[in-house]
């Protein structure tokens, strides 16, 4: 089995050597399956656009005077049902002269991380 001429020394480190070795290849085919076990779980929330968005979005309608300003589509929060709602765009009048629409949008917090949602306001 071993030559006579090795040392019993020799063929402990041997043996200890090769145990480490099985361990090892134990150890990473047990990773590796377990690795292909594993299963991504992703969330992708669509919000569809309804058909007022075709009718008014990208045709808009006849501008019903020069005092009209276009106000584009928006989300709003809807506190009452919980939930955002599909405001289409429409030819809306400043509520003063030179009033200007300011679509929504995110800003950035000033002292905290993150952002937060400007609703679309007259300015």
């Amino acid at each position: 089995m071993f030559s006579p001429k090795l040392k019993k020394s020799t063929i402990f480190k041997m043996k200890k050597i090769t145990r480490i070795f099985t361990v090892l290849a134990v150890v990473s085919v047990a990773a590796f399956t377990q690795a292909k076990a594993q299963v991504d779980i992703g969330v992708n929330l669509q919000l569809h656009r309804p058909v007022a968005y075709e009718r008014n979005e990208r045709i808009h309608p006849n501008r019903p005077s020069a005092a009209h300003v276009w106000v584009a589509e928006e989300w709003r929060w809807n506190p009452g049902r919980r939930n955002y709602e599909y405001v289409a765009g429409h030819w809306g009048l400043p509520p003063r002269h030179g009033g200007m629409w300011m679509a929504g949008h995110w800003e950035k917090r000033k002292f905290r991380r993150g952002f937060y949602w400007v609703p679309g306001h007259w300015r």
